[in-house]
């Protein structure tokens, strides 16, 4: 009986399959065929896995890192970028800073890039909602802030908006104050004083100053806020100038000058039972100036003994003049403004009764409005 290898020819005497190939070289050949096709078959399946990815897109927002040192504020800077996980990346485009009592507030526009999931990204597994924190880390520093606008352009919507400031400060102080003085934090010009009108008080070493500034503001929609101020009447604000640190409230948007046009008016005042001492110091000619302006200026002066109102003992009321304290009635020509309704001084409306203090150098007096305000 024939054996397999006679019978078949498959296999011949010295173990070649067909004649042609050794066996064991047919084993390894079928085994390195069988490879390539698992590897193959993997590429196809990555390839099939990579077109179900998700897009990747990006989005801008604006983040309000809040006040930070200077160590930090020095270190900020467009281009800066940080990748919190897989295929989420932040880089920042524009950069604003603003002073905020004793530190500068920071306020960034980032692009933010990562999957699309619907109509929004997923930036590192979440969207970019309004008020979300979002960290920064950097080889040099690291912050935080929270997003306060989404969509728009790369950089921020700033805009110059004019303010009238009211501040208390030192007489020294006021008299560092000037128009055209800039307001500049790292470097960035943020404001500038367009106009500076200075007032006595009751305090002869305190004045009362109303500064006109144009404030780099950034725009919320339609709000407008310098740093972490929205920019309203009654707002405070503080500013570091020549002067120091300047904290003070916003009185006017919109204008660098108090409300009203300027002009002048004589006005009648008086000062009622004072003592001869205090009558004797008030003289035409003296004036409340400062700075070169002068505000209010003394023409005319009468002085008389002062009434006062005793009771009899039989119960009836008697006039006496005072027998020292005088009454001194004054003219003084007043720098006011002219206003819808109606004429101030000092930022306070002219009315008959009204209290008004001058600051005439060597006294400092409270007058009562008698007339000529109108």
């Amino acid at each position: 009986m024939k054996s397999m290898k006679e019978s078949f020819g498959i296999i011949d005497d010295e173990g070649n399959l067909f004649g042609v190939i050794n066996i064991i070289d047919a084993l390894v050949v079928v085994f390195v065929l069988a490879a390539l096709i698992a590897g193959a078959s993997l590429v196809l399946t990555d390839d099939s896995d990579s077109s179900s990815a998700p897009t990747t897109e990006t989005t801008n927002v604006t983040l309000d890192l809040g006040t930070q040192p200077e160590y930090i504020t020095s270190q900020i800077s467009v281009g800066d970028s940080y990748s919190p996980s897989k295929n989420s990346d932040v880089t920042i485009t524009d950069v604003y800073f603003t002073p905020q009592d004793e530190s500068t507030r920071a306020v960034v526009r980032a692009e933010l890039s990562a999957p699309k999931s619907g109509e929004t990204i997923q930036y590192s597994g979440a969207p970019p909602r309004y008020g979300r924190q979002l960290e920064f880390l950097t080889e040099t520093y690291s912050t935080a802030g929270t997003i306060r606008d989404v969509g728009g352009g790369a950089e921020l919507t700033t805009t110059e908006t004019d303010v009238v400031l009211k501040a208390d400060l030192s007489e020294t102080d006021a008299r560092r104050l000037s128009a055209g003085q800039q307001i500049r934090v790292q470097g960035r010009e943020v404001a500038t004083i367009k106009s500076v009108t200075t007032y006595g008080t009751n305090n002869p070493d305190t004045k009362t100053v109303f500064l006109g500034l144009t404030l780099q503001s950034v725009a919320y929609g339609e709000q407008r806020a310098f740093g972490g101020t929205t920019i309203r009447p009654g707002a405070s604000l503080s500013l570091p100038t020549e002067a120091g640190l300047i904290k003070g409230e916003i009185t006017r948007v919109g204008a660098t000058t108090q409300r009203g046009q300027p002009a002048t008016r004589d006005v009648r005042l008086q000062l009622s039972n004072v003592s001869p001492l205090l009558a004797n110091s008030i003289s035409p000619g003296m004036t409340e100036s400062f700075g070169g302006k002068t505000v209010a200026r003394i023409s005319a002066v009468q002085r008389e003994n002062a009434t006062i109102v005793t009771k009899g003992q039989n119960g009836d009321i008697y006039e006496r003049s005072h027998p020292i304290n005088q009454d001194v009635t004054f003219t003084a020509n007043l720098s006011v403004r002219e206003t819808d309704t109606g004429v101030t001084f000092k930022d306070q409306t002219l009315q008959q009764g009204r209290v008004v203090t001058l600051d005439l150098g060597t006294v400092t007096i409270k007058a009562t409005v008698i007339s000529g305000y109108r």
